[in-house]
């Protein structure tokens, strides 16, 4: 399986299987390994029914800045690398934490320097940095007004466009339970206006430090939480006026906090990890 999906140059590789309240990643650490992990190889390792199975497949590389301590790659379980993963920089941000005996990492990604730091309670916190609310830093495929764009899908209208690194989008409702969002998520993901596709946040407001959150990941589906979802929410909604910059946001998984800091303009996510099992792909 391996040596097909990796070309050969290797018969196996570890693997730790982690989570954040239910968002599930294989992690593989490809430090001291020259591994081209291909659109095939990503699928493979998701598939819940035929490989190990998670929503992201992530891979620690040596940095490019010797300042920081690790870069971070990520692949949906559809095979698409994508940007950014709150919940992954959690877990990732645990173990390099651990093994450095540090106060603070600095993780280099696509979409910029995540800095990871323990706090009580076994709970980590990541600034996930300055929200974009441009439109072309979403991006969309034409200049609109992003606090409230033109999409009505199923009852859905009017969200906000956020981009935590990843592109989001987000609807506030009064019932979220009467959302079909297995069948509205994949509309939205694909709608036109969205040339990277999107994820598809849906959310309730609950009181002023509140919201019930669900997730349609792209590339992946309904997921128990999403750290990027949860950041791009809590935006959303104080951009509408809504709520705090202070919020608990209560996902299907659990419970992330969320403040936008108005003194820097960044975005602070804290909430738990856990380590599911290790073992080896062969």
């Amino acid at each position: 399986m391996i040596k097909h999906m990796y070309n050969g140059i290797m018969s196996s590789i570890d693997f730790i299987k982690m989570h954040g309240l239910g968002n599930d990643f294989v992690i593989l650490d490809l430090r001291k390994q020259n591994l081209e992990i291909s659109n095939r190889a990503v699928k493979s390792i998701a598939n819940r029914r035929t490989g190990v199975g998670c929503d992201q497949l992530i891979a620690i590389e040596e940095p490019k800045k010797s300042e920081n301590d690790v870069r971070l790659r990520i692949w949906n379980a559809d095979g698409g690398e994508v940007e950014a993963c709150g919940n992954a920089m959690r877990c990732v941000g645990h173990l390099i934490l651990k093994e450095t005996n540090k106060v603070e990492i600095a993780i280099e990604t696509v979409s910029g320097i995540i800095k990871v730091n323990s706090k009580k309670e076994g709970k980590l916190s990541v600034d996930m940095g300055p929200p974009r609310i441009h439109w072309n830093e979403i991006p969309l495929a034409t200049e609109c007004d992003t606090l409230s764009l033109d999409i009505a899908i199923n009852g859905l209208k009017d969200p906000v466009g956020v981009s935590m690194g990843n592109p989001h989008v987000v609807f506030f409702v009064e019932d979220i339970c009467a959302v079909d969002l297995d069948k509205i998520g994949p509309q939205i993901e694909n709608h036109p206006l969205f040339p990277a596709r999107v994820n598809v946040g849906i959310a309730k407001i609950l009181d002023n430090n509140q919201l019930r959150l669900r997730v349609w990941e792209r590339g992946v589906g309904i997921t128990n939480a999403c750290g990027t979802g949860a950041c791009a929410a809590v935006v959303a909604g104080v951009r509408r006026n809504l709520i705090s910059r202070s919020v608990s946001v209560n996902l299907d998984g659990g419970i992330l906090e969320i403040e936008w800091q108005s003194s820097n303009n960044r975005v602070i996510m804290t909430g738990p990890v856990s380590k599911s099992f290790q073992g080896t792909l062969i």
